[in-house]
């Protein structure tokens, strides 16, 4: 089967045409034409993965915060996140949408909707599905909290044997520092928020509308973690985000101070990936969230 054949009998439409966009971490990316004349993108695999059923889960469910509603996505009023039209273990299909340089209104207009976003509470930390951040398996085990028990145990143990070799012994041992110490260095006790959880610049698309979320790592986690991880690599206009954020929900007094806690994660992720070019960067944060 093809892959606009195979497209095809996941949408129930025919296809005209499929152009390849390059490759992503072990995926391929493309946008192709339906014969309606509608243009979706899609992301496949050559072999199975959970990878797409979790990504559509996770957009779905962020899709869900407040009032959104799939009218409501498409009219521009809805949580910021596109509509998933199909998924498998092959293939995740999502509207096409034509991306623009990011204006300083557009930020402003996403600090609010990030915010919006967050203040809708899930029960757990966590979600109930296998995720997946890039290409390693993300655990998601739901848990009532605090959350700097399951940050400690979800999101710093599990990657710190793949970051291990890069790391050496004293880098493992600063990490196990933090764990150690993270009641004291998580500030005041939130509730669970609904949060992107990979919210890097990258994991942003600006259109002339708007911002939208894509590849989430979605779950109930702690909300400091999403702007942490804008301000990790970089976002445009991070200045005009964070101002509208804090005059829809203000965060907690110190939050500046948590932000290296919150980047660790990332960058234990990082290190697995990638390497020890990431090594000097990820214990500059864990030694930073120790002085918080």
């Amino acid at each position: 089967m093809t892959r606009a054949e195979r497209l095809s009998a996941l949408l129930g439409t025919p296809v005209r045409a499929v152009t390849d966009l390059g490759a992503s971490h072990a995926w391929t990316l493309h946008r192709a034409e339906l014969v309606t004349g509608r243009m979706v993108f899609v992301k496949t695999s050559a072999e199975p993965t959970t990878v797409f059923v979790s990504e559509a889960a996770g957009l779905a469910w962020l899709g869900k915060a407040g009032t959104a509603t799939i009218e409501s996505v498409r009219d521009g009023t809805g949580a910021p996140v596109p509509q998933v039209l199909a998924a498998d273990d092959r293939m995740l299909v999502l509207p096409w949408l034509d991306e623009t340089r990011p204006t300083p209104a557009a930020a402003e207009r996403f600090g609010r909707e990030l915010a919006l976003l967050h203040g809708d509470r899930p029960e757990w930390f966590g979600a109930p599905w296998t995720g997946w951040i890039a290409s390693l398996p993300l655990p998601n085990t739901q848990a009532e909290g605090p959350w700097s028990r399951w940050y400690a145990e979800q999101r710093l143990e599990p990657y710190l044997p793949g970051a291990a070799a890069h790391l050496g012994a004293d880098g493992i041992r600063l990490v196990e520092c933090v764990i150690g110490r993270i009641d004291d260095l998580a500030g005041p006790a939130e509730p669970p928020s609904r949060i992107h959880g990979d919210l890097w610049s990258g994991n942003i698309l600006w259109t002339r509308e708007r911002a939208m979320l894509i590849d989430p790592a979605a779950h109930g986690g702690h909300r400091e973690t999403d702007l942490a991880m804008l301000a990790l690599f970089g976002a445009p206009h991070l200045d005009r985000i964070r101002a509208t954020y804090h005059e829809t929900r203000p965060l907690a007094d110190g939050w500046q101070a948590r932000t290296p806690l919150h980047q660790l994660h990332p960058l234990l992720v990082h290190v697995a990936l990638f390497g020890a070019g990431y090594r000097a960067q990820t214990l500059a944060a864990a030694t930073a969230a120790l002085a918080a």
